[in-house]
Order: structure tokens, then sequence, then C-alpha cells
């Protein structure tokens, strides 16, 4: 069962443009693709559940992934792969992961609400970017629960390919155990080279 949050976030940023809200998930991670969700909400929409979905446990994430794609008036989701990471760096990759997801919606929108504090404009769309907004908004906080799940069950399904990475656990995240593994094994052709995988990085190339 669902818990309940006393305080539900925002429904909507503004009430006269139909709003996109849009969140990404795995910019620190060492291993695996960024992903980002776009989320169009229909008018009146109330769910009590949504919050930021690091709040969250794994199940109700699922469980709330579900609900909002079948809720939704639209989603969309964009992915940028560890290879494209390291051409172009995680904060351009996050935002082009951000503009995938948007490119995806099939429903037209007028205005998107941006987790955290940079952007690019997306086809001269107005936006706003909002620090934490996945714990003050709906729609983004939407997003972030769709990218989430979607990423980490991708991690999952990768880490049957190098099962003592540990993925399935960690889903690409930093954590002790997946250093060790790179320590131990060198890295895989889904690591992210330009990040800081060990402190005696240089001997894994």
């Amino acid at each position: 069962m669902l818990k309940i949050h006393i305080l539900m976030l925002l429904p909507f940023y503004q009430d006269t443009l139909i709003e996109a809200g849009c969140d990404e998930v795995g910019r620190g991670c060492l291993a695996g693709p960024v992903v980002a969700a776009a989320v169009i909400l229909p008018p009146g929409y109330s769910n009590p559940a949504l919050n930021d979905s690091k709040k969250l446990s794994a199940r109700k994430r699922s469980e709330l992934s579900k609900v909002i794609m079948a809720e939704a008036s639209d989603y969309g989701i964009g992915i940028v792969d560890n290879i494209e990471i390291d051409h172009i760096n995680i904060s351009r990759a996050s935002i082009k992961a951000m503009h995938l997801a948007l490119s995806n919606l099939k429903m037209s929108f007028d205005f998107i609400l941006v987790d955290g504090n940079r952007f690019y404009p997306y086809k001269k769309k107005k936006h706003v970017t909002i620090i934490k907004g996945d714990g003050k908004y709906m729609s983004i906080a939407a997003a972030s629960i769709i990218a989430k799940v979607y990423r980490d069950d991708l991690m999952c399904s990768l880490g049957k390919q190098h099962p003592e990475y540990l993925w399935h656990k960690n889903v690409g995240y930093p954590t002790k155990d997946h250093r060790t593994a790179i320590k131990q094994f060198g890295i895989t052709g889904f690591h992210r080279k330009s990040f800081r995988l060990l402190p005696d990085q240089l001997d894994l190339f």
C-alpha cells in the first residue's frame, strides 16, 4: 500500500499553458546511460502519493510508474549512453536526454518545468528551472519516477551481462562494491571513462 504524503505537491506552475514536467536520473553514476522523462498531466490531476523518486522505495516507484503512465496525458523517455556522455560531458548529456524525452511526446505543449538549475531552450518553448522541483511539482516528480524506474530496470538488465559489478543493487552508482569490482575486473563497455572511477584510474585503461 502506498504511503500518502501529508503535503501534496503542486499540480501546476501556471494554469494557462499546457505544461511538460522534465527530470533526469543517472548523472552521478559510473556506468550506464543518463535517462530523462517528460510528463504531461491532465487538467485537475491529483495523486497524493507523488514525490521525489529518491524519497520512495523501489517498490513504490515501480507501482507509481505504472499509474503515471496509465493516467498521464502523455509521457516521453530520452536516453544518452555512456559513450556520448564521455564525448559531450554529463551536463550536456543530461539536457540532451531531456530534449529527447520532450521530442518523444506526442501531445503538443507550451511550457516546460525542469528539475535543477540548468537547461538549454527547446524549440523556443517557454521553460523554467526549479531546484529540487521533483519535490515541489507533480509533473516533475512523475517524470523523475518514470525515468528512475526505466533506468534501474535497464541497469538490472545490463547487469546480467556483468554480474560482478552488482548493477542489480547499485544501478551503476559509485558504491564501495562497485568500485571494488572495477579495481578487480577493470571496466566494461558501459562504464564512463571520463568519470573518476578509481583514485588510480589511469591503470584501468
